[in-house]
């Protein structure tokens, strides 16, 4: 055999195998088969996602929230009471508790007090918009403080458990014991009445509540993917606490707080209507309180600033509804 014959006999040899590689298709990845694993850390690879996922969890909240005509009516009336009260020092800047005309006019008897006077003279209307004030103010700021603490101590204790969640559910439990308004009275009547007593106290009875919600919201998300993902890139206890357990605990948390206003604001009328407020300010339990000795001969010294307090609670109440339906995962998949 001569050496052009070898040649050719190897050259066909070697065709059949190059013409199949060269004919074989790509390998390409199946759709099916789910996006490529792409080599980056689990949060890093996340937080695009994530901050997709709650944008558009958070329209569908408002836009639930928005659709629910309760809690419309609701955050109106809560707009409009603090519009008056931050209007309050401009439409009425004269001491509401002054004397400024004659005793027991009914309301819309004289223009120029609209709501009527008080057995010493002084202003209903007057009253009943520097008492948002102190009404606003006291809920808002016991909530908030009861809040700060409340979730400060669920956190630590469902996040770490073991014997830190022990000591602070028996911390819990005894203030949980006690009788709260029993508890807020005592603690009024020992310091002396002031705005910042009764808001301080009602924040020490109102905490446990948010602590024991914490508590249950973070025993449940701790063992989650993404929190063991965060242990094992060794993130600190302060920044998986804040910023991936807590965000996900919140919407119960945000529910709850529309509750404790109108639930402070609620004491700080009993106090002052059992005389334990401020002397020094008026709020619209003690008005009810001056007024209950004349409830036969002039009612509506009780019954409006009663009225204000209702409407307030009430609007408060469906905040909270509304806020439930909204933030709730289960109402939400139902609409």
């Amino acid at each position: 055999m001569s050496s052009t014959d070898i040649g050719t006999f190897h050259s066909v040899a070697r065709t059949p195998y190059a013409s199949s590689a060269e004919a074989e298709p790509p390998v390409t990845s199946n759709p099916a088969d789910g996006p490529a694993w792409s080599n980056v850390k689990a949060p890093d690879a996340r937080s695009q996602q994530s901050s997709t996922v709650t944008v558009t969890n958070g329209r569908r909240a408002l836009k639930v929230f928005l659709s629910n005509p309760n809690a419309l009516f609701g955050t109106s009336f809560l707009v409009f009471v603090i519009v008056i009260a931050l209007l309050a020092p401009v439409l009425y800047p004269d001491d509401p508790l002054s004397m400024v005309g004659r005793p027991f006019l009914w309301p819309g008897q004289d223009s120029a007090f609209p709501l009527g006077t008080d057995s010493l003279g002084r202003d209903v209307l007057s009253g009943i918009l520097h008492g948002s004030r102190i009404s606003l103010f006291v809920g808002l700021t016991a909530t908030a403080l009861g809040l700060t603490f409340g979730v400060l101590v669920g956190s630590l204790a469902g996040y770490f458990g073991g014997w830190v969640d022990d000591v602070l559910v028996r911390l819990i439990e005894i203030f949980q014991t006690l009788p709260s308004f029993v508890l807020l009275v005592v603690l009024v009547a020992i310091a002396q009445p002031s705005a910042t007593t009764v808001t301080l106290a009602i924040a020490v009875i109102s905490w446990p509540t948010v602590a024991r919600l914490t508590r249950a919201e973070f025993r449940a998300i701790r063992e989650k993917d993404f929190v063991m993902a965060a242990r094992s890139l060794g993130y600190g206890h302060a920044r998986i606490i804040f910023r991936e357990i807590l965000p996900n605990a919140l919407p119960p948390i945000i529910v709850t707080s529309s509750v404790m206003v109108a639930t402070a604001i609620l004491m700080e009328s009993a106090l002052s209507f059992m005389g334990l407020g401020d002397p020094n300010v008026v709020s619209w339990g003690s008005m009810i309180g001056t007024g209950r000795e004349l409830v036969r001969t002039a009612w509506y010294l009780t019954a409006l600033p009663g009225l204000a307090i209702v409407f307030t609670v009430l609007a408060l109440n469906l905040i909270g509804d509304g806020l439930n339906d909204a933030l709730n995962p289960r109402f939400s998949q139902d609409r």
